[in-house]
């Protein structure tokens, strides 16, 4: 299925990679700089918690609305209409239908062979950003931020602006949901070699949706319910069986 509609008007493969890196460095040293001004200077003691649940939440709220709107300004540039560049339409109800039975699959089998091998299914980091969070009194915010304003930026970045650049071609669209994949997996650097794999082939999955669909609500929808899944995993760890 092809998504051409935006084709004559977008940026070059490596005109795509530039723009990402950059939304990407600006929303994260824009939210870095206020963490540590709000610190008072305190940069090294950022750096000693990055799994504190207020450090997390405001670097989500901070980096990832200016990301996008990097992005935005990075498709109307190329003389596109943004919101046909980065494919927010809506799904049809089949594939709608068939990206939630395949996400309520994925995560039960996932959690399945995470079970049978010994590993914990709720890591480090969801543990302590989740407990320091609710110690600091910003639980709700930092669940908004986890499960809808990351998935968001995320899927904005990844499977919007990325795809739109490197899916050129009916035979480079795997090629392209490989590499976005890859590199999505890549900036989850706080978890093992486990959650990365998880996190790599749950972007294949979500690449295969957006080239099926040619919808990046579809994507989102799935990435937020993927992350809500995650959370209520953590919630019932620390409320039950800790």
């Amino acid at each position: 299925m092809t998504d051409d509609a935006a084709a004559k008007n977008r940026w070059g493969y490596w005109a795509t990679a530039a723009w990402a890196a950059v939304a990407f460095l600006v929303g994260q040293f824009a939210a870095l700089a206020f963490v540590v001004l709000w610190r008072s200077g305190e940069f090294f003691k950022v750096l000693e918690a990055p799994f504190d649940g207020v450090l997390v939440t405001l670097f989500i709220l901070i980096s990832n609305p200016i990301s996008v709107a990097v992005l935005w300004l990075a498709a109307r540039l190329a003389k596109a209409d943004p919101m046909e560049y980065l494919a927010l339409r809506w799904p049809k109800p089949r594939d709608l239908i068939m990206g939630l039975v395949l996400l309520a699959g994925f995560i039960v089998l996932s959690d399945l062979l995470l079970y049978l091998s010994g590993r914990d299914l709720v890591t480090q980091f969801q543990l302590q950003s989740y407990t320091s969070a609710a110690a600091e009194g910003i639980l709700p915010a930092m669940l908004f931020a986890a499960i809808i304003v990351a998935p968001a930026g995320e899927e904005v970045l990844f499977r919007g602006f990325l795809y739109r650049g490197f899916a050129r071609t009916e035979r480079q669209v795997w090629p392209a949901i490989v590499v976005i994949s890859l590199l999505w997996a890549a900036l989850h650097i706080q978890y093992d070699w486990t959650g990365l794999l998880q996190i790599f082939l749950i972007g294949l999955f979500l690449g295969w949706m957006r080239w099926r669909s040619g919808s990046l609500w579809l994507t989102f929808l799935l990435h937020a319910l993927f992350n809500l899944e995650g959370t209520l995993e953590t919630v019932l760890q620390v409320k039950f069986l800790s």
